[in-house]
């Protein structure tokens, strides 16, 4: 298994090779965004960036708990799940960035991350908006036949639209592999949960649709992979859809635009006390699975792959102004008005 790629048909207990993996991993979208707010502070970076600092175990457990053709979508924080996937930091920064090597080639930004090639369908600015897609691409595994399970990430934000219980009801109705996982970070931009939702164990959701479901603790990357794990089994094996929420905490604000003064200061020491990456490096140390020198020389290695993405990044060409309006109008650009997509001649 190389740096970038995912596991490839994870076991019922995870080897030291996955284990590692998942550690690793989750070092990397750490630095990359702690990379990115200062590439975004530099003015390298411009609109909107939101970070998920915090959230890395609920990412990369329920990654490494499918496999890499299973296909999945995202919301607009998804820097980590497009890493996790295996999309090359460089390709990923440099999309951050608006250059033309990037992902989707400078055109999409921090909020439209997609990776086809290895499955990773996007992250939307629409709240909620991707759900429905994952249904869709859900649907498809099942007309084909597929060994495949489909899996909708959103927050908690996206559990009061609309869309959600329309999705559900179909998935259900209709026995789809689809595995939703709500990464309940407990506020919606600022606001709290308990003055956005009526029910704040948002997996009970699932109970209208006859749905199975389950809470996890999102800080430990073996809980939520052990329980995205029995969710996709179902899924594959009774063609089930299932709900996950997985509880975690994002350290910094909504995005690097909110001062973040909302939150009080004892609750988010309380939740960085459980640092997943701490946590997690404590298990494996105590394990055996990794030492103190093999720890230091996985970040040595991570900051090397994150120094150079920033260079890559940063060498790398704006978008050609032609090509801004590219996948956005029928007919090529015009500045005349008379003569553009918008009002042809």
């Amino acid at each position: 298994m190389t740096e970038t790629d995912s596991p490839l048909s994870p076991p019922e207990r995870p080897d030291a090779e996955l284990m590692l993996w998942m550690f690793e991993t989750m070092v990397l979208i750490r630095r990359f965004e702690e990379r990115a707010a200062e590439e975004y502070m530099k003015g390298n970076i411009g609109g909107f960036l939101h970070l998920a600092i915090g959230e890395e175990a609920a990412v990369v457990g329920s990654i490494a708990a499918l496999r890499p053709t299973d296909p999945i979508t995202s919301t607009y924080r998804e820097h980590g799940q497009a890493l996790a996937r295996g999309s090359e930091p460089g390709a990923v920064m440099a999309e951050l960035f608006g250059r033309s090597t990037g992902v989707c080639g400078g055109l999409g930004g921090s909020m439209h991350l997609m990776d086809a090639e290895r499955h990773f369908y996007g992250g939307y600015g629409i709240v909620g908006g991707s759900i429905p897609l994952a249904v869709g691409l859900g649907f498809a595994v099942s007309y084909r036949e597929e060994d495949g399970v489909a899996m909708a990430m959103f927050g908690d934000g996206a559990v009061n639209q609309g869309v959600l219980a329309e999705s559900m009801n179909m998935a259900a109705l209709w026995e789809l592999p689809v595995v939703f996982f709500v990464l309940n970070n407990h506020y919606g931009m600022g606001t709290a949960i308990d003055r956005a939702s009526a029910e704040t164990d948002l997996f009970k959701r699932a109970e209208a649709f006859g749905m199975p479901a389950e809470q996890l603790d999102g800080m430990n990357v073996m809980a939520v992979y052990r329980g995205v794990l029995e969710a996709a089994r179902r899924a594959r094996e009774e063609g089930q859809p299932s709900m996950i929420e997985a509880r975690a905490y994002r350290y910094r604000g909504h995005s690097m635009s909110d001062p973040d003064t909302t939150r009080a200061g004892e609750e988010k020491e309380r939740w960085q006390a459980r640092d997943p990456l701490v946590t997690f490096e404590r298990v494996l140390l105590g394990e055996g699975t990794l030492t103190a020198e093999s720890a230091e020389a996985i970040r040595r290695r991570v900051e090397e792959r994150i120094e150079e993405a920033a260079r890559f990044a940063s060498q790398s060409p704006e978008v050609p102004v032609e090509q801004l309006a590219r996948h956005v109008y029928a007919n090529p650009w015009s500045d005349d008005p008379t003569g553009s997509a918008v009002a042809p001649r």
